[in-house]
Formats: C-alpha cells, structure tokens, sequence
C-alpha cells in the first residue's frame, strides 16, 4: 500500500473542532512540526468567521513553539496533558484558558489505553523512514507513540528528512498487557531489549505523509554557573561517599537525572569526580552532558525516552552516530519511567525542585502554590520508586531575594515520605532515618543561604509541641514578605504570630 503525499493543511483539515489530538515524541525531540502550524492557522480561520475551533491535545510531554506555542497563540486547545514548557502555553494554563492536567508519566499510556480520555481521533507522528506496509522507523524521541498508534483512528504522518542518518535500531518499541494480564516487565539492566526497532501502524489508517525537514529547535544550555558546579560538585560528592562506605555497589548503580541547567551540570560532577566509577543511566530524557559523559568514558550505556539535544549536539551525533549505536535505547516513556523497573534496578534519580521546606517535601511545578511552570513529568515515577531521590536546587533566587528553602512549600509534588537527600550550592542534607525536627535542622545547617538560615532558625522556634513544627500563621510568611516587599530576607515574624 502506497501513502499520499500530502501539505500540512491538507493534513490539518483532517482535524476537526473537538477532537482528541495526540503527538508522538518526548519533550521537542521526535514532535511534529508542521502539521500543528497549520492546524493553528486552521484555528485563526475559524475564529475568524465567529466559528468555535479547539482540539484536545495530548502529547509525550513538552513540546516546542511548533506545538503548544503556535497552537496556544491561536487559542486552539481546550484540554491539555500532560506536561507544557512554552511560555505562551504556559501563560494559557495560568489564565484559565487551557483546561490542564498533569499526570505521573509511567501512568499516561494506560489511562489513554483505558479510555478515561475519549477516543483519539488523530494521531500525528514523525517518522525517519517507512515502508507500504506501515513499518516505520520514529525520530528522537518516543513518548507514548506505539499506543497512539493502536488507539488512533487516523494517523498524519511527518516524514522528517532532517536527520541525514538512520536511527534504525535505537527504538524499543513495547506496550504491556493492560491489568489484570500484565506480566513483568522483563527489564534488569538498562541494555535489555524487549521490544521492536520498527514501529507498526496499521495501513488502513494512515491519511497521508507530511514531508518535514524541521529542526527539533532545542538551543544549548548556558554555561555552567559557580553555582550549579557547586550544586554538580555536592551530589557527587554525597554518592562517592555513600559508595565508599558501602550504601551504593562499586560498580555503582544506574543515573536518572532531570532536565535543565541545574540536571546538566549534576551530570558534569559526576563525570569530573575520579571516585564516581562509570556507570550507566536509566532515565527519560539525555541531555548534552550524556553525549559528553559518553564520549569521555564516564557512561557506557543510557536507557531513554529521548534525545533532547540541543540542534549543535544533535548534529555532531549525527556525525558521529555508529559511536552511539551500541549505547543508546529509546524506550515508550511508560517503560523508561516504570515503576516496577525503577525500583528493581536501584536507581539513582536526580531531579531539580522549584523550592523545599525545611521538611523535606518539594514543589517541583507551581510558582507561589498557583502558577503552573511545566508539570511534574516523570520526577515522580523516579522520586517515590528510586533507591535514592535526590532533588538539586540553588538555594537563592533572584539576587538573594528569594530563598529556594522555606517554613512551607506552596505546594507540594514530592513530599517527604519519598524525598531522601536535598542538595544545594551550600550542602546536602540526607534526610534518611531523620524526625521532622532532625530533618529541619539537617536542612538548615547544609542547604540554606547564609542570608536565610537565622530567619529559618526563628521560625522552628516559633513552634515547640506537634510531630511537625508546624506554624500555620507563619509558615508562609517569606512567600507573603516577598508579594508584599519583593525581598523574603525582610521577613518579620513577629507580624505573623
């Protein structure tokens, strides 16, 4: 069976008000491109004759300004899950203009596959190459495309020409069996294969190809700061330690790690400290520092959903693709962020936090309890399941005007039943095997910014009965300070109590 080449608007008008939409690919990487500019347009042609026009878009994670912006600048969406990180889509989440919601990751295919969100109408996924039969080889990034696939009833295809080799054989294409006939998921080591290079989408569905030669538009990380070297040199150090006295394996165990700055300069310390062993890595997203830590030796192997690199570092991995061939796997996020797998292999996960509480619990997504920044993706999948949940963040904001660590969270994705070990530019603090009480001093004395540790002394003081010292009138007295001042060191507790 041949396929039609077809315009992107000759695609998007294959996509109706009210649809359900979803996406192939995992943050920028493997997304399409094309066929969402058009639908924005699409959107604007409606709107302009008085005529509704919202999809509901569903995606492996954040996307790009292909995506959530271009079709959030055209007021295009409805409902949206599970993770944004534009700030136009942002902004629309934030307004209310955007019906949001933000599920754990591991568990976003199957409760597409149980129906709690409708029917896909429309699947758009880019692909690398394809055959008649409907094999086809996906690009950077998987997400949750092998279920989109099965689910949808129509499926656009964007056949992208940008990467100029094949990325035959990094994919692991698997779907497990739905409860209750799920088995095992039979991964022990990273390296394990369970599933198939090529991607199959029944023929029959397929409503025509996109040509694409798109970038996937992922800029570089800006240079590594005194400070997230600190926060990189910090977490190294604590895992050299807990290897040393015998809490991690000598042959180590494998690395999750976030995205952004803070992620990418972890990685760093660990390349950088000679008592870290190589290792491999177990996780959702490789980043720059992956490749680097590869080329040089530190990692031998990575277990992804994606290859977010930047456009510069995806280029030289094109360059040099058959070195990676035998060290990278791309897996459906629902494996590389499976609990049952996380748990069994040891993992190691490092992810950043917005702010902490002297408690050990951590908000990951929402600026002042309210506004949505991106959404939780997998950090809880790998928080709850991981053998150490390590969170990394500068312990000041804004000049010093703003301290990461504070009396209360505003809001709270990871609480302090499964976060282990904070890590600032100051210190760490383990929180294993600690009270409330242990827990706050520990994070005090090791994490908190000089400007802000007798601030946090006084206000532990301000309680002295209750499991948790816990003062409703003025634990969020430094978020109040700060709306009211724009400074938290100018907190007066004696306003508040």
């Amino acid at each position: 069976m041949s396929f039609p080449f077809i315009s992107a608007e000759e695609a998007a008008a294959h996509i109706n008000n009210g649809d359900n939409v979803a996406l192939s690919g995992f943050t920028a990487s493997g997304t399409p491109k094309l066929v969402t500019i058009a639908l924005a347009e699409r959107a604007k042609q409606f709107h302009e004759k008085g005529e509704p026009f919202k999809i509901n878009l569903y995606t492996g994670a954040s996307t790009n300004d292909f995506v959530d912006g271009a079709l959030s600048r055209a007021k295009a969406i409805d409902k949206r899950s599970p993770y944004q990180g534009t700030p136009d889509a942002r902004k629309a989440v934030n307004n209310g203009e955007i019906s949001y919601f933000d599920p754990h990751l591991s568990t976003w295919s199957q409760d597409l596959r149980y129906g709690f969100c409708g029917d896909i109408d429309v699947a758009i996924i880019e692909v690398t190459e394809m055959n008649p039969s409907g094999e086809v080889i996906l690009g950077a990034g998987i997400g949750m495309s092998p279920t989109i696939a099965k689910l949808a009833k129509k499926v656009i295809i964007e056949y992208s020409s940008y990467y100029r080799t094949s990325f035959r054989g990094f994919h692991d294409n698997y779907i497990p069996l739905d409860p209750p006939h799920r088995r095992e998921i039979p991964v022990y080591k990273p390296s394990d294969r369970i599933g198939t290079t090529v991607l199959k989408i029944d023929p029959k569905k397929i409503i025509g190809v996109v040509p694409s030669n798109e970038s996937e538009s992922i800029s570089s990380f800006t240079q590594i700061s005194e400070t997230t070297a600190a926060i990189g040199h910090n977490a190294a150090a604590f895992l050299a330690n807990e290897m040393k006295i015998g809490r991690i394996p000598h042959e180590f165990l494998p690395i999750q790690s976030g995205v952004g700055n803070v992620a990418n300069a972890a990685l760093h310390g660990l390349a950088e400290n000679p008592d870290i062993p190589r290792f491999q890595m177990y996780t959702e997203v490789v980043q720059d520092a992956v490749m680097d830590l590869m080329e040089n030796g530190k990692c031998n192997f990575a277990s992804t959903c994606a290859l977010a690199f930047s456009d510069d570092a995806m280029l030289h991995f094109m360059d040099n693709i058959n070195f990676f061939r035998d060290k990278l796997l791309m897996r459906p996020f629902e494996i590389s962020n499976h609990p049952e797998v996380v748990r069994r292999i040891g993992l190691i996960a490092m992810n950043t936090a917005l702010e902490c509480d002297i408690f050990g619990n951590v908000n990951s997504t929402h600026v002042n309890g309210s506004y949505m920044m991106n959404g939780i993706g997998g950090s809880g999948d790998f928080a709850r399941n991981g053998y150490l949940s390590i969170f990394l963040c500068p312990s000041i904001q804004k000049g010093g005007a703003l301290s990461a660590i504070v009396p209360m969270v505003t809001h709270i994705d990871h609480s302090e039943h499964s976060v282990k070990v904070i890590v600032t530019e100051q210190g760490v603090a383990d929180l294993r095997n600690k009270d409330p009480y242990q827990r706050a001093r520990c994070i005090i004395e090791n994490c908190v910014h000089p400007d802000y540790k007798e601030l946090l002394w006084d206000y532990l003081k301000l309680t002295k009965t209750g499991h948790i010292p816990l003062n409703l009138r003025a634990a969020f007295a430094l978020h109040d300070t700060f709306a009211q001042c724009g400074d938290m060191r100018l907190t007066d507790f004696s306003k508040y109590v």
